[in-house]
């Protein structure tokens, strides 16, 4: 087992691997499953802006108000459900890293 070294990136480097106990290895589970929910949520929001603004787009073809806060609605669902991937895959990785250097088992 490695114990982690890197003070300013990982909050958690003075802890002892071998100090790690059930509640421990069930407080990273939960993160886990709460990064998760995370990603969901974001894509929730963007797909709901995106159908909302693909709605207003089609139903008001005339009207240029609608038309141009449709396509806003429609890019800022695309952009909220990039920004939910990237943290999701942020918070992945460094919770891979914290498995590997702290020796969570599987």
């Amino acid at each position: 087992m490695k114990i982690m070294t890197q003070s300013m990136n990982m909050p958690y480097s003075k802890i002892n691997p071998k100090d790690m106990i059930l509640r421990d290895h069930l407080a990273y589970d939960r993160t886990i499953l709460a990064n998760e929910t995370t990603l969901l949520a974001y894509l929730r929001t963007a797909m709901a802006l995106l159908a909302a603004g693909a709605t207003l787009f089609r139903l008001f073809p005339q009207d240029t108000y609608f038309q141009v806060l449709g396509i806003i609605m429609m890019i800022l669902g695309l952009i909220i459900s990039g920004i939910g991937a990237y943290r999701f895959a942020t918070i992945t990785k460094r919770l891979k890293k914290l498995h590997e250097e702290v020796d969570i088992p599987d």
